[in-house]
C-alpha cells in the first residue's frame, strides 16, 4: 500500500504506566467492593490481593511478549504469530470487542456520575435519554481526542491519573484515621472458598492492566519502559485496591457498604461530608474518563494490526498524514462505542466481555510457551518471565477454571467468535497469508520437516532491529546478501575451500582454481583457526572495490590439517587491496559476533540458513557508522 502504516514512538515509562494503572482503576473500585462485600465480607479484601496475584502472572508474560514483539495488537499479534491465523483473527476480534464494551461502559459511567452531581447540586435528575446523549457526546469526544494524537491522549491520562492517586492517596491517609477496628470482627466467617470464589468476581478489575501492550509499537525504548511501566502500575494498583478497600470497610457498616452503589464515596462523605462525597465522585468520574480514554487508544490497535496482516480489509492500517494515528480503525472503534451504548444493553455484553478477556489471559500465557518452545533464534525477549513453565500452565489451568463460573451464555457467545473467526478465515483470508506460525515451528522439530517459508524468523529479526534501533552498516549490508553453506556431514579443509572458490568466483568475477590455491596457500603459511572450533580464512584477489564474505557452519565439522578439533564455525573473506582497511573491520566485526554470550548454541542450533544469518544481523556488535 502506498498510505503510511508506521506509527510514531512517542511514549515514555509514566504513559504505559498511566494508560495501564487508568485502565484498571474504574467500577472495580468504585462499584464492585459493595457486591464483593455483600459476598465475602470483610475478608474481601483478601479476595483483591488474590486476584491481584492471579493477573501477575498475565503481566510477566505479556511483558515477556511485548519486549520481544514491540507490535501494535498486543494479543492479536502474539497469537497470530504463535497459534496462526485464525487463532489471531478471534483474539484480534476478541480483543476489539472486549476492550471497546468495557470502554463503553465506563463512558455509561461517567455519564451517570455526572448525573449523580447534577442531582445533588441541583435536584434536576436526568432522564435515560439524557444519559445516552451525554455517554455519546463523550465517546466521540474521547474519539476525536484519539484521532488528533497519541501524545495529546497518553498526556490527558497522566494528568487525570496524577489527579486520581493523589485524591485516592488522601482518602487512605484520612481514613485510617477514623477506621473501627470493630468492623473487621468474624474477618473469615464466610469460609476461604467465598473468598476464592469472590477473587474471580474482582478479578476483572485488573484487567486493564494488559491493555498498554496494545499501544507498544507507538514506546519509546519498549524494552526498558514497557516492563517498567506495566509492572509498576500492578503494583501501586494493587496496593490501592486493598487500602481502599480496608479503609471502606473500617467506615461503613456491613449493612452501608452491602447496600450502596457507591460505597468509596459514601465512606469520603464519613470523612469530609458532602466534600468528601463530591471529591470521590469527582474521583469515580475521573477513573472512568481514564479508563473510557486508554481503551479506546488500545482497542483501535486490534483493527490496526489485523488489517496490516491482510486478515481484514487493508484500509484500516493507513496512518493520517497529518496526525499519525491510525483515524479509520480509531472512527471504527469509537463509532462501535457509541451504536452500543445507544442501542445495546451494554451491562449484559461486559460480561461477555469479561469472559473473552479471560480468554485471551490463557492465550497470552500459552504464546509464551509456543514462542521459547519453537526455539526461533529470533524470538529474543529482553524480559523474561520466571518460573517458566510452571507458572504459566498453572495460570492456564485456574483461568480455566474461573471460565467454568461465567455461565453458559458467556461461553456460547465465545464459541461464536471462535466459529466466525474460523469462517472468515476461509472466506476472506486465507488467500492473504502464508506464514508459519511458531507452533508450526513446533511441529517442524517433532517431525522433522522442514518448513517451506521463514517469513515469521525474518519478521521477528526486522522487528528487533527496530527494537533495538540497529542501524545497518557494511558489514550488515554483506551479511544479508552473502552465501551462507550449511554442511550435515564432516568433511575436510580442502573440500569446503573447493565449494567456497566455486562460490566466490562468480561472485567477485575470479577464476575458481586461483582462488582455491590462493586459499591454501593462506593456510600453509599459518592456520586460519583462530580458537577450538572457530575459523576465519582471508585471501586478498585482483581488481578494486571487491570485498565478499561466507559463512560457513558444519554440525559435525570441518577438519584442519594441524588443529584436534573439527572446525564448526568458518567466516571467509575475500577482498581486493584496496579494501585493506575494511578487511580489518570486518575481522573486529566477527569477533564481536563470535564473542556474544550465546553465539556458539545458537550457530549449532539455529535451523537452515536465514536463522544462521540472522544470528549475525541481530549481533549487539557495535555498528560502524562510517561506512
Amino acid at each position: 500500500m502506498s498510505q503510511e502504516t508506521h506509527l510514531k514512538k512517542t511514549l515514555g515509562t509514566a504513559d504505559v504506566f498511566c494508560v495501564a494503572a487508568g485502565s484498571m482503576i474504574s467500577s472495580g473500585l468504585f462499584v464492585l467492593p459493595a457486591i464483593a462485600f455483600s459476598k465475602a465480607g470483610p475478608a474481601m479484601t483478601l479476595s483483591y490481593a488474590i486476584a491481584s496475584l492471579l493477573i501477575l502472572s498475565s503481566a510477566l508474560s505479556k511483558a515477556e511478549l511485548t519486549t520481544a514483539m514491540p507490535k501494535a495488537g498486543g494479543t492479536y499479534f502474539y497469537v497470530e504469530r504463535s497459534l496462526g491465523p485464525v487463532g489471531g483473527l478471534f483474539s484480534g476480534a476478541a480483543s476489539w470487542f472486549s476492550l471497546a464494551l468495557k470502554s463503553a461502559f465506563a463512558i455509561v459511567g461517567i455519564a451517570i456520575i455526572l448525573g449523580i452531581l447534577i442531582e445533588k447540586l441541583t435536584g434536576y435528575k436526568l432522564n435515560n435519554f439524557q444519559f445516552k446523549a451525554i455517554a455519546a457526546v463523550c465517546c466521540a469526544f474521547f474519539t476525536i481526542l484519539n484521532i488528533v494524537s497519541v501524545k495529546h491522549t497518553t498526556r490527558l491520562q497522566v494528568w487525570l491519573v496524577t489527579a486520581l492517586l493523589l485524591i485516592l492517596g488522601i482518602f487512605i491517609y484520612m481514613g485510617t484515621k477514623v477506621v473501627q477496628p470493630i468492623h473487621f470482627s468474624g474477618f473469615m466467617d464466610k469460609g476461604f472458598s467465598t473468598v476464592l470464589a469472590t477473587s474471580g468476581l474482582v478479578f476483572v478489575s485488573f484487567g486493564g492492566l494488559t491493555k498498554v501492550a496494545s499501544i507498544a509499537e507507538e514506546v519509546k525504548h519498549p524494552s526498558r519502559n514497557l516492563p517498567r511501566g506495566m509492572l509498576l502500575s500492578w503494583l501501586v494498583v494493587s496496593l490501592l485496591y486493598i487500602g481502599v478497600t480496608i479503609v471502606t470497610t473500617g467506615i461503613l457498616t456491613a449493612e452501608e457498604f452491602s447496600s450502596s452503589y457507591a460505597p468509596i464515596s459514601l465512606a469520603a462523605q464519613k470523612i469530609g461530608g458532602t466534600f468528601g462525597f463530591i471529591a470521590l465522585t469527582i474521583a469515580a468520574m475521573t477513573a472512568f474518563i481514564t479508563t473510557a480514554n486508554g481503551g479506546i487508544l488500545a482497542a483501535s490497535r486490534a483493527p490496526l494490526a489485523m488489517s496490516r496482516d491482510r486478515l481484514i480489509p487493508e484500509k484500516l492500517s493507513v496512518i493520517g498524514k497529518k496526525f499519525h494515528t491510525p483515524h479509520l480503525s480509531i472512527m471504527l472503534t469509537g463509532g462501535f462505542m457509541i451504536a452500543a451504548i445507544i442501542f445495546l444493553d451494554i451491562e449484559s455484553l461486559v460480561k461477555i466481555a469479561s469472559t473473552l478477556m479471560i480468554i485471551l489471559f490463557i492465550l497470552d500465557n500459552a504464546s509464551v510457551i509456543i514462542m521459547r518452545e519453537s526455539k526461533i533464534q529470533s524470538y529474543r525477549p529482553r524480559f523474561k518471565s520466571p518460573l517458566y513453565p510452571y507458572m504459566h500452565i498453572v495460570t492456564i489451568l485456574v483461568y480455566t477454571a474461573l471460565l467454568v463460573d461465567m455461565g453458559k451464555l458467556t461461553l456460547l457467545a465465545t464459541a461464536a467468535f471462535i466459529i466466525l473467526s474460523a469462517a472468515w478465515f476461509l472466506l476472506y483470508s486465507f488467500r492473504k497469508t502464508n506464514r508459519a506460525s511458531a507452533i508450526m515451528h513446533i511441529v517442524q522439530r517433532v517431525t522433522a520437516k522442514d518448513l517451506k517459508t521463514v517469513t515469521l524468523e525474518n519478521e521477528l529479526r526486522d522487528i528487533l532491529i527496530e527494537r533495538d534501533e540497529i542501524i545497518a552498516d557494511r558489514f550488515d549490508e554483506l551479511v544479508k546478501n552473502c552465501q551462507v553453506i550449511d554442511l550435515q556431514e564432516k568433511t575436510d579443509a580442502e573440500t569446503v575451500f573447493k565449494d567456497i572458490s566455486r562460490t566466490l568466483s562468480h561472485r567477485l568475477d575470479e577464476n575458481e582454481f586461483v582462488l582455491m590455491e590462493k586459499f591454501l596457500h593462506r593456510e600453509a603459511e599459518s592456520s586460519t583457526v583462530i580458537e577450538p572450533g572457530l575459523a576465519i580464512p582471508h585471501i586478498i584477489v585482483e581488481g578494486e572495490n571487491k570485498f565478499d564474505i561466507v559463512m560457513v557452519r558444519a554440525a559435525d565439522g570441518i577438519v584442519f590439517s594441524g588443529n584436534p578439533t573439527p572446525v564448526k564455525t568458518m567466516f571467509v573473506l575475500a577482498g581486493s587491496k584496496d579494501q585493506r582497511n575494511y578487511h580489518l573491520r570486518a575481522l573486529m566485526a566477527i569477533a564481536q559476533i563470535t564473542q556474544e554470550k550465546h553465539f556458539k548454541h545458537q550457530w549449532l542450533t539455529a535451523r537452515g540458513i536465514e536463522e544462521l544469518r540472522n544470528i549475525a544481523l541481530l549481533s549487539r556488535r557495535k555498528r560502524d557508522k562510517n561506512q
